[in-house]
Formats: structure tokens, C-alpha cells, sequence
């Protein structure tokens, strides 16, 4: 079985391609002009990111043989988690004060399920089995949170006539924002739905991998993969359902400046 620090050695030689692949994701950034509906440009956030990316997993790696040793540290680590998993989501969404909402589809995905584990003894309350656990299904709730949460503000931005024209036919104006946003908000679930039709076949995730390589049979690392799929279609689904209709509510809006009818 190979040994992870043969796979990827924590040395010199890796640091240099890490710093390599970063320069070259910006370069295309750069050069390609990618950026977002407001013309801010990607080249300069992904240069930022891979320089968090490497400072968050320091830090972590310092810190977490220290917090699995209480259950109270074990608790604030993982409300850290949520806590930036809910500024990050609700930033990305919306511009204004309502991006706080973005607790409500994250914690409807994930605490069901985590609280699922560890009644059923699946997980026991240990950091080495929560931390992990609680993150990836964070993580997926996270990202269905902003695709769901983007698509549907941007699809009642540009489509705002119909809503108007919707509650003019008598719709209250929940269902007609409903009507227009959930085909969009819908997609964010594809990218899970496409890794899960294609594990094996396509891709290996990383929870087979990192199983594998920690010395487990390839039996063992398959189930959990399996195990982790299906739960993050199961949390990315709450949470789409659960943003859609923050959406639809007008809970979570952006500024009118942006648009009339998403969350007036």
C-alpha cells in the first residue's frame, strides 16, 4: 500500500509546483479577462486563495491534534467552520444585510445528518471521524448555498417582467418568484449529481483516495465514498430547497439597485 508521504513528500520540490500551478492559474485568469457579472476579475481572487488556502491548512495542521483532545474545543472548531461557511455563502449571494440567512440552508443540510451519525454510533464524538465528516458535508452545503442562492437572484434580476406579469395573473408573489427561480436554482445540485454518476468511472474522490492511502481495503474506502456521496446529495438537496425559498420569500435579496424583483 502506498504511504502518503510518498505519494505527495512535504518538501521543496512541492512547494515549487504548488507555486507554479498557482502562477499559471492566475496567468489564464489574467489573460483570458476571466470575471464575474461585474467585471471584477479572477486572476487577482484565485492568487488570494491559494495563498489562504496554504496559511488556513498551517494553521489547521498546528491546531488540530490540539482541539480533538476536549469535546468543548472539538464544538468551537466546528462552529468555526459554520461560522465561515455562512459569511463565505452569504457574501457570495447578496451584497446586503440579508446574507446572515445563509445559516438557515447550511445548517438545515448538515445538522441532520451529523446528528444522524453520531445517534447511531457511525461517527463517534471524536475529532478524527468529526472533523472530516462535518467539514466535507459543510463544504457541499456550502457550495449548493451560493449556486443555488446566485442563480436564482441573477434568474429573477433578468427576468423580472415575468414575475411582474405572474402576480398580475394573481400569483402571490412567493409562487411567482417560485415559478421563475426554481429551474435555475435546481442546477446547483448537478455538479454533485455528476461526480456521483461518474465516482469510479471518471474520477476517484478524495475520501477513496485518502482511505486507500491511510491503509484501508479497497472495499472499506469504497463504502465510504459511497457513504459520502449520497450524504451530500442529501444536504446539497435540503439546501437548495431551503435557499429557494428564503429566495422566494424575499428573505434573502440583493439591493434594489441590482434588480427589482428578487427580494422586494
Amino acid at each position: 500500500m502506498l504511504a502518503a508521504a510518498v505519494l505527495l513528500p512535504a518538501n521543496a520540490t512541492l512547494g515549487a509546483v504548488l507555486a507554479v500551478l498557482l502562477a499559471v492559474a492566475v496567468t489564464v485568469a489574467a489573460l483570458a479577462r476571466l470575471a464575474d457579472g461585474r467585471e471584477r476579475g479572477y486572476a487577482r481572487a484565485i492568487a488570494l486563495a491559494g495563498l489562504r488556502a496554504a496559511l488556513q491548512l498551517a494553521a489547521v495542521s498546528a491546531l488540530i491534534g490540539w482541539v480533538v483532545r476536549a469535546v468543548p474545543l472539538l464544538l468551537g472548531f466546528l462552529l468555526l467552520m459554520f461560522a465561515v461557511a455562512v459569511r463565505t455563502a452569504g457574501r457570495r449571494i447578496t451584497d446586503n444585510d440579508t446574507w446572515w440567512w445563509a445559516a438557515v440552508p447550511i445548517a438545515a443540510g448538515v445538522l441532520p445528518v451529523v446528528v444522524a451519525l453520531l445517534l447511531t454510533g457511525l461517527v463517534p464524538v471524536k475529532g478524527v471521524a468529526l472533523i472530516p465528516v462535518t467539514g466535507i458535508l459543510i463544504g457541499g452545503a456550502l457550495t449548493a448555498t451560493v449556486l443555488a442562492g446566485r442563480r436564482a437572484l441573477d434568474e429573477l434580476r433578468t427576468r423580472h417582467g415575468e414575475v411582474e406579469a405572474a402576480m398580475a395573473l394573481g400569483f402571490l408573489p412567493r409562487d411567482a418568484r417560485l415559478e421563475i427561480a426554481r429551474p435555475a436554482a435546481s442546477d446547483a445540485l448537478l455538479p454533485g449529481l455528476d461526480q456521483t454518476r461518474t465516482v469510479g468511472l471518471v474520477t476517484l474522490p478524495g475520501a477513496f483516495v485518502g482511505m486507500l492511502l491511510g491503509g484501508a481495503s479497497p472495499l472499506l474506502a469504497g463504502v465510504v465514498q459511497l457513504f459520502v456521496l449520497v450524504a451530500l446529495m442529501a444536504v446539497q438537496a435540503v439546501a437548495v430547497a431551503v435557499v429557494l425559498e428564503l429566495v422566494a420569500r424575499g428573505l434573502l435579496s440583493r439591493s434594489r439597485t441590482l434588480g427589482g424583483a428578487e427580494g422586494e
